[in-house]
């Protein structure tokens, strides 16, 4: 297994704090990936949902899938999103699962958290909560979710094995991992792989998809699925390296044992 781990973690969680700080506070900014209401039709979101949700709450979107394309969520199911960023799967999630549901979004940006928790207070969902953390050390109870998702963010992480410990972790047996992130299909020379510029970019944090379901069986996900590939990058700013490095977005399912 190739899993990228040579770049400095705590550089990175650093980088990743502060270009994602831009995209909170600078949401029509120019970034290397797309963005908000574009990007969310772009990725095949529901056009009459995104379009009742207020702004601040589509601006800061920058996913590269539709995590929800691979199974519906269900009324009143639990659910924690991996990297909620401006909260915008965490509201589209919350309309899923309903009232009797509940929404957790993790994040460790300080901005895209006053970001999400503003747009709560505007929307009024008591369903939905948002809380600080890390993805290697989830502020989630054991058993406690339903669904597990993540839109675009693990690649952000130089540890994933404990990422997908730690989401297994927090599933109840029987609970669904359902994520959407990006995986290159030409390996990347060991320079680029410690270029901080490109994992905040999207383009270097990412694994073959052999070794992403390699790591996901390693965590003890089973019955393991792989979504189409999505052409995330075409026509933004780091098209250019995704062509470089055959990168592309996938949406992956796996289960906990029951």
């Amino acid at each position: 297994m190739t899993e990228a781990t040579s770049v400095d973690a705590q550089a990175l969680r650093a980088e990743v704090r502060e270009k994602y700080r831009e995209v909170a506070l600078e949401p029509g900014g120019s970034f290397h990936f797309h963005t908000g209401r574009k990007l969310a039709a772009l990725l095949g979101y529901d056009g009459e949902l995104v379009d009742g949700l207020p702004d601040r709450a589509v601006e800061s979107f920058a996913g590269v899938g539709n995590p929800f394309s691979v199974r519906r969520l269900a009324p009143g199911e639990r659910v924690v999103d991996l990297g909620s960023g401006g909260g915008f799967d965490c509201f589209v999630a919350a309309a899923a699962v309903g009232p009797a549901g509940r929404v957790i979004g993790v994040d460790m940006t300080p901005e895209m958290l006053a970001k999400s928790r503003g747009t709560k207070e505007l929307l009024e969902p008591d369903h939905v909560e948002f809380r600080e953390g890390l993805l290697e050390e989830l502020p989630i109870e054991d058993g406690w979710a339903d669904v597990v998702i993540s839109n675009g963010v693990i690649n952000l992480c130089a540890d994933k094995k404990t990422v997908f410990s730690e989401a297994f972790r927090v599933l109840r047996p029987g609970g669904i991992l359902q994520f959407a992130d990006i995986a290159n299909g030409k390996p990347l020379p060991s320079a680029a792989v410690c270029e901080i510029d490109l994992w905040t970019g999207c383009i270097a944090g990412g694994l073959p998809l052999d070794d992403w379901c390699s790591t996901l069986q390693a965590a003890g996900f089973e019955n393991l699925s792989i979504s189409s590939p999505i052409d995330a990058f075409g026509g933004s700013g780091g098209e250019q390296n995704a062509r470089a490095y055959d990168v592309f977005a996938y949406v992956f399912r796996g289960t906990k044992p029951a």
